[in-house]
């Protein structure tokens, strides 16, 4: 039910983030990171995304949660609408609620996917936010290059809508390459806000790292607004960052085929089962499964299953599997 890897932490992490600790780096660090990390964020960007920022342009929070909960508190104002394609990660509508800002939610039904026509047809004056996440919690959609262009060409349209791309499972992606949509289009680049993090790739969702790239305007008053409410993040989990996005990464590789091997199992298992179907997955580690064939049975206690909560409920209390 946790949104994480069973993986432990590389050893050439943790080994890491022991030697800051006794190296004495215990102390408060900048409020939005260390200049280490920040270069090496930087430096990632760079080799994998072939996007470059300044250092005024990133801020480290507690998790990629923390930066996002962030830039919608310093952007967003009584009224303002986001845009959130559906099935989306159930945290964004209550972050832009929160602010006073109002979630459109686009029914995505032709492969989960935001088409340029849904996107278009959801655009208003009040439109400040597009929020992306590919690959995607729960449905494992990962966009093309193609898909992400075309997305694109709309949005130059619209110069007062800001993109945010949620890219924390950037690494766990199997039949499609990874791409993001200011690497696709760069003249969204000004506009574009890249979120990620150390959480799902390098199974460091404990450590609670992640960042914020962008408008080096925005990004300050994301770093003000921490310097009032966390500070800066964990030294010594911020030490561990930077051995992972600076130091070996052969262990991905066995890592997402491992992934790989279960999701093909899964799938196959899923729509083996009456009542029961999954799309595959191109990225993440979820499925996100359709049990309307079910509806309408009973169990064998006599239950009626009316709706996909009740299905939950009979899979905990008598076979304790939780889903969600």
């Amino acid at each position: 039910a946790a949104g994480e890897p069973d993986f432990d932490t590389p050893d050439h992490i943790k080994k890491a983030a022991i030697q800051s600790i006794n190296e004495g780096k215990t102390k408060y660090t900048a409020v939005d990171g260390t200049h280490e990390l920040k270069e090496a964020i930087i430096n990632k960007l760079k080799r994998d995304n072939n996007l470059e920022y300044k250092l005024n342009q990133i801020c480290v929070g507690a998790g990629a949660k923390q930066v996002l909960f962030n830039l919608f508190m310093a952007t967003i104002d009584p009224g303002d609408e986001a845009i959130i394609p559906a099935p989306y990660w159930v945290s964004y509508i209550d972050m832009v609620s929160l602010f006073g800002g109002l979630p459109v939610v686009v029914e995505c039904k032709q492969n989960f996917k935001l088409t340029p026509n849904l996107l278009e047809s959801k655009i208003t004056k009040k439109t400040k936010w597009l929020i992306l996440n590919s690959p995607n919690n729960p449905a494992g959609i990962v966009y093309t290059y193609d898909e992400l262009k075309n997305i694109a060409q709309i949005l130059l349209k619209y110069p007062h809508v800001n993109i945010v791309t949620d890219d924390i499972y950037e690494h766990i992606i199997y039949d499609e390459r990874f791409f993001t949509i200011a690497q696709v289009e760069p003249k969204l680049y000004d506009r574009t806000f890249v979120v990620n993090g150390v959480s799902k790739a390098y199974a460091m969702t404990g450590w609670r790292i992640g960042y914020i790239a962008g408008r080096s305007g925005v990004v300050n008053a994301i770093s003000t607004l921490q310097s009032q409410s966390t500070s800066n993040p964990n030294s010594i989990a911020q030490a561990a960052a930077v051995e992972a996005l600076n130091g070996d990464h052969s262990f991905l590789k066995e890592r997402k085929k491992t992934f790989k091997d279960r999701r093909d199992f899964v799938i196959e298992k899923l729509n083996s089962a009456p009542g029961l179907s999954s799309s595959i997955p191109q990225g993440a580690f979820y499925f996100f499964v359709s049990c309307e064939g079910l509806l309408g049975k009973s169990t064998k206690s006599g239950k009626v299953i009316s709706n996909d909560l009740d299905f939950t409920e009979y899979l905990l209390e008598d076979y304790l599997v939780a889903v969600i």
